[in-house]
């Protein structure tokens, strides 16, 4: 079954891992444990061995302590269950036993007689002797530099059986317990933790298209959730600002295709009301096929724009020697800047050559230097110029005209924009010329730089990546 929950699968790998590390644990805990009661046991057999073995060497004889539970108490810390304490000589032959001694029915190993004869003592577990094995030690006497008896001590490990075997279910006991109480922590936590987040849901909920202003609350901790919550904000917030300039996008578009459509309808209308001469007819056609140019120019404006947002704008790109390409474009609009009273002169002009599409590039320089002549009063004059520092060329159209307010800097390459003055005067653009320009110096790696003041005037610079003082001339 697939979990759909994030609190469940937190709450399901958490109890998982805790599991596999309880069990890891346990079993290293209870290898520890076999470990440890193993060496004590050897340990506390060495000792009542020795003992055993030094009595026997001093008194030339088997000897045994009238206690024997005593000395066995003394060495393992408590009263162990079945001790043996047992003499042999150096054929095997058993000679003093304690009575009662289960390992008393087990014959002494070849292998511990063998060791022992060498004056090596040896350490075994034997079968046999009742329900549980014996660990026994059977160690040599040594009197004189020669072994002269054996001495084996035994205990039952039935009280090591049943601790490790304690252990085991106080872990089987604990574990299950410890993953419930874990697995209902964690479920709480898990929740918990995760509250924002469905806060976050239900108020993403409530955003939609007409409630974009509306933002996801953060917690104010300044974690991972709260930068959740501010990428959120940060992505209604670009939602709202492009909703924004889509519907003021959509409403400016239809009041520019509304206008000329207007006025080629109503000139279509009068010209059928009553018989016209045919010049009268020739007229409207020609004001109706201006503003046909007017919408096609449009059209054409908000296709470029388009393409160029969807980067597949096609550009023919071949070296382009922009002082010719300058030369050109202004030699093209002087007439137009004559018509309004505007000088249009150039100023440094530096060599340079950049990989572009001439077309385009043309028609970034026409919008430039058409809104710069149209935006500046009789008297006043244009002045296109061209530096480049090496790596860029900064190509610049400077006027005389009315300047930009700062707010209207930030404005003016936004579409269908136009400034306040420039609302006012009649023959004005539909304020996607300085749009279009940016798009193209973008599409060349280039950028659109505006530097105004009210009253004194702008200069927009576009810079291009080029190559200065070229040793070849670039194709026109």
């Amino acid at each position: 079954m697939r979990l759909r929950s994030v609190g469940a699968r937190l709450t399901f790998w958490y109890a998982g891992i805790l599991c596999v590390t309880l069990l890891i644990l346990g079993g290293i805990a209870y290898i520890l444990l076999a470990y440890t009661l193993a060496h004590d046991m050897d340990a506390a057999l060495d000792g009542v061995a020795k003992v055993s073995a030094e009595q026997t060497r001093a008194e030339g004889r088997a000897f045994f302590p009238r206690d024997v539970d005593e000395l066995f108490r003394h060495y393992f810390g408590f009263s162990p269950l079945n001790p043996s304490l047992e003499l042999f000589d150096t054929r095997g032959r058993p000679g003093s036993t304690r009575p009662g001694s289960p390992a008393a029915r087990l014959p002494l190993s070849p292998k511990a007689l063998h060791d022992a004869l060498r004056g090596i003592p040896t350490y075994e577990t034997i079968d046999g002797a009742g329900p549980y094995p014996f660990r026994v030690l059977t160690m040599p006497v040594i009197k004189d530099g020669r072994v002269t008896d054996l001495v084996r001590v035994g205990i039952s490990l039935e009280n090591v059986f049943q601790t490790r075997r304690r252990f085991l279910w106080i872990l089987g006991a604990v574990l299950p317990f410890g993953l419930l109480l874990a697995s209902v922590g964690g479920w709480v936590l898990a929740r918990r933790a995760l509250k924002p987040v469905a806060t976050m849901t239900q108020a993403a909920r409530r955003i939609s298209g007409e409630h974009l202003a509306e933002r996801v609350q953060e917690t104010g901790a300044g974690d991972e959730l709260d930068r959740l919550a501010q990428t959120l904000n940060d992505m209604f917030g670009r939602l709202d600002d492009f909703l924004r300039q889509t519907r003021q996008f959509s409403a400016d578009a239809a009041h520019e295709l509304q206008t000329p459509l207007t006025i080629i309808k109503g000139e279509i209308e009068v010209a059928l009301r009553s018989p016209r001469s045919p010049q009268e007819y020739q007229e409207v056609l020609a004001s109706s096929l201006e503003e046909i140019d007017r919408i096609s120019s449009l059209v054409a404006g908000l296709l470029l724009l388009a393409r160029a947002d969807r980067g597949v704008l096609r550009l023919d790109l071949k070296p382009l020697a922009l002082p010719e390409l300058l030369e050109e474009v202004g030699a093209q609009m002087r007439l137009l800047a004559e018509n309004h009273g505007v000088s249009l002169d150039y100023g440094i002009v530096e060599p340079a050559a950049i990989q572009g599409d001439r077309e385009h590039f043309r028609r970034l320089l026409l919008n430039l230097i058409d809104n710069a002549i149209k935006y500046t009063p009789a008297g006043g004059r244009v002045t296109l110029s061209l530096r480049c520092d090496g790596e860029f060329a900064h190509l610049s159209v400077s006027d005389t005209g009315m300047g930009l307010t700062e707010d209207e800097q930030k404005q003016i390459f936004h579409r269908f924009y136009r400034a306040a003055e420039a609302r006012s005067q009649s023959g004005g653009g539909a304020g996607l010329g300085l749009s279009i320009a940016q798009s193209i110096a973008a599409v060349h790696g280039g950028r659109i730089e505006v530097e105004s003041a009210p009253g004194q005037g702008s200069t927009f610079t576009v810079s291009l990546p080029a190559e200065c003082n070229p040793a070849i001339t670039a194709s026109s």
